[in-house]
């Protein structure tokens, strides 16, 4: 998981906000970025009071559908379920800014449930909305951002969007981790970024969108700081032979390719579906 917001606030004031634009700056200057540009904004994207997260529907998703928003298991409100916990159908009237293409908050979005939760295997909650996209797209001229539902590809140009911090960071899909170890909780088959994505507190939860694409491959979640091992905020990896490696400054998310496969005819989670594979209560 990532720092406290607390610790990542002092990092910024002690380091200077002109440290920030840093990451950004590359996606201006390199002309092979520019088509891309247009494709993977912040419209869509949603800060959380702790947390980043999106709007999010599925390929057979249908308009009138009630909306769907992604964040992390670690951003739910309720604290971090615990190993082996999942949670479905939980009473929420959270509240998400919804932000536009250019960064800036046009509305607030409202949860009616938490539709899933965990921190078993993967890192997500997965909230429903009060609002269908119909009335999204009608009131804020807004679509959601739609989930993959093949297995990423190592080597893919992504975009990190952190609607908590209005930050985009961009890099790689460098591999796979087999097992990826942080405290108590272990997640399988996560996407290790390339160097340039170096998430910071806050952007948990954030959407980690194909840039040729447009569509959500993953979903932001942790990184090892310190270099320690398999504590948390630094996660170690655990190969099939149990082999534990240490990759201090190296960011990490969870695929979301499985979601889909779980959310049936008017986004209704179904757990007993052919093809899911999420954790189950």
């Amino acid at each position: 998981m990532r720092k406290p917001l607390v610790a990542a606030l002092f990092a910024l004031a002690v380091t200077g906000a002109g440290a920030a634009p840093a990451v950004a700056a590359p996606e201006r200057s390199a002309p092979a970025h520019t088509p891309t540009l247009k494709a993977v904004d912040f419209a869509g994207t949603v800060a959380l009071s702790n947390c980043s997260g999106s709007v999010i529907r599925f390929p057979a998703s249908q308009d009138n559908d009630p909306a769907l928003v992604l964040s992390n298991g670690h951003c739910l409100e309720t604290g971090f379920p615990a190993p082996g916990e999942v949670i479905v159908d939980q009473p929420s009237s959270r509240s998400f800014t919804l932000l536009n293409s250019a960064g800036r908050g046009v509305g607030t979005l409202r949860a009616s449930k938490v539709a899933y939760s965990t921190m078993t295997d993967t890192d997500v909650t997965i909230y429903q909305l009060t609002r269908t996209y119909a009335q999204i797209k009608s009131t804020y001229g807004i679509n959601a951002l739609t989930v993959q539902d093949t297995h990423p590809v190592a080597g893919t140009a992504i975009k990190v969007v952190s609607g908590y911090w209005k930050r985009t960071y961009s890099c790689n899909i460098d591999g796979f981790v087999y097992r990826l170890k942080e405290g108590d909780w272990t997640w399988k088959d996560s996407v290790r970024y390339t160097s340039t994505c170096n998430t910071i507190g806050g952007t948990s939860g954030s959407p980690v969108i194909d840039t040729a694409t447009g569509k959500v491959v993953a979903v932001n979640n942790t990184g090892n700081e310190d270099g320690q091992r398999c504590t948390e905020n630094n996660p170690c990896e655990v190969d099939q032979n149990g082999n534990v490696t240490v990759r201090q400054g190296i960011n990490y998310a969870e695929e979301t390719y499985q979601i889909p496969a779980c959310f049936g005819i008017g986004n209704k989670l179904d757990l007993s579906r052919s093809g899911c594979v999420l954790p189950k209560p």
